[in-house]
């Protein structure tokens, strides 16, 4: 069975099996790159180490909001061409797209070469904390281009029915930056630039890997000069449809930039700490709910250019309690470990130990519903409807979180910023709830299947 027929005719569940799972695989994978430099820096540089990479993240955000913003654009309009037989389109958009994924990095990096102690300053770092963020975030920033192109252009892999490979350029850039990791900070003694390091060598190794799968004639999708040269009307597709996420992922930086000053006003550096921790934890929990979106796109984005509603409805059905068993297993496995999980990071640091468990059990106390938000807005980005995917991507970060957590601490504390977290899940889950009933009941009958021709 050919690609097309496949997405249009297979069992749905088959296909977000095999779709799902690679991208799940690769997105946990994703995860160790934040992961590994915290437990890595936890353990080899101390505390003050975390609060770096802490301050460090609404930055490294931001650098993924930018190839976010280009490459789930691009990602969606690859899959709703290719589910209207358009390939030649196709190949415009993934070429507009590349060209952006190398442009935009290069100027956001210049932009905060120009201005780095400012920068981190703003981000929350202390006169303690700033001269390892600087060593940090000055190395990361230095790769952001692979960074970019290693993120994007893999999700082009996916989008034209290869997942395996996607997952396996991102399994390799992260083994390597395990492995450096450890030759770095442990054997040479590099500390918190030793980890940076070893990031970048991953994200280099990856992009390299994914710009030999298209230049290596094994695509289906082809890369051709002709197509590098943005085109406005291209340009402008990707990025309204890319704005959703985008949008996301600079309000979780802004979220995360607000989060770091008020820990630093009520709880100080190992405040900050203990939420880098916890961060690294719903990382790990998220990536895989975020696998499930991402497999679940390309067959909800070519269903529905292929006028296949009710498979796009069964998609949609399937990938949400999927993701909300995962979400549940997560938060199982969270109150039964909770101080092991958290030791990984610690480094038998008691006081820190104690605060992270505490505050961590208290902000995902609503984890278990947290996919249905996840899956809303990434449905509205695979059909290409970005005013209902923008709002549902920013009512959990801009509408709730930033104004509970100015509003909480002032009653609370300390406790007040935990809090936060699970009364913002509560009330984004039941918008995004309330939307997705609404798109269900109006969309169309689906078009009958064509005829194959023999």
């Amino acid at each position: 069975m050919n690609k097309n027929l496949e997405m249009r005719d297979e069992k749905i569940s088959k296909l977000l099996w095999k779709f799902s799972l690679p991208a799940i695989i690769a997105m946990l994978v994703n995860a160790l790159y934040n992961i590994v430099d915290r437990i890595f820096v936890g353990q080899g540089v101390g505390s003050v180490g975390i609060a770096a990479t802490t301050v460090a993240f609404p930055i490294m955000i931001i650098m993924m909001a930018t190839s976010m913003l280009i490459a789930i654009g691009a990602t969606a309009l690859i899959s709703i061409r290719l589910g209207e037989q358009k390939k030649e389109e196709a190949e415009k958009i993934v070429g507009n797209a590349t060209v952006l994924l190398i442009l935009l990095p290069l100027l956001l990096a210049a932009l905060y070469l120009a201005f780095t102690d400012p920068v981190l300053k703003l981000f929350g770092a202390s006169e303690t904390v700033l001269p390892y963020a600087r060593d940090f975030t000055h190395i990361i920033m230095l790769g952001s281009v692979s960074g970019s192109i290693a993120f994007g252009m893999n999700n082009f892999i996916r989008a034209e029915g290869n997942p395996r490979y996607a997952m396996l350029t991102q399994i390799i850039g992260a083994v390597i930056n395990t492995i450096l990791n450890y030759i770095f900070i442990f054997k040479l003694g590099l500390g918190i630039k030793g980890s940076a390091l070893a990031s970048i060598c991953g994200q280099t190794v990856s992009a390299l890997f994914v710009l030999g799968y298209f230049f290596s004639g094994r695509s289906m999708i082809k890369i051709h000069l002709r197509n590098l040269k943005p085109q406005m009307p291209i340009v402008l597709g990707i990025l309204s449809i890319g704005f959703a996420p985008f949008a996301m992922q600079i309000a979780n930086s802004v979220q995360h930039t607000i989060l770091n000053k008020t820990l630093m006003a009520y709880g100080g550096d190992l405040a900050l700490s203990a939420v880098g921790i916890i961060m690294s934890i719903a990382t790990i929990i998220f990536m895989p709910i975020v696998g499930i979106s991402q497999g679940a796109q390309p067959l909800i984005g070519f269903n529905y250019g292929a006028k296949q509603y009710d498979r796009v409805k069964e998609t949609l059905k399937k990938s949400v309690f999927v993701s909300t068993i995962m979400a549940a297993i997560g938060f199982i496995v969270i109150w039964i470990w909770p101080n092991q999980i958290v030791g990984l990071f610690s480094k038998g640091d008691l006081p820190l130990t104690e605060l992270t468990v505490h505050a961590m059990l208290t902000f995902f106390a609503l984890l278990p519903f947290i996919g249905v938000q996840i899956l809303g807005s990434s449905y509205f980005q695979a059909v290409g409807k970005p005013v209902q995917s923008t709002l549902l991507s920013l009512s959990r970060q801009v509408l709730l979180f930033i104004p509970l957590l100015i509003i909480l601490p002032r009653i609370w504390g300390i406790e007040g910023v935990w809090r936060t977290a699970p009364i913002a899940d509560t009330l984004s889950v039941l918008i995004t709830v309330t939307v997705i009933l609404f798109e269900m009941r109006n969309l169309p009958k689906s078009t009958p299947k064509p005829v194959e021709q023999s």
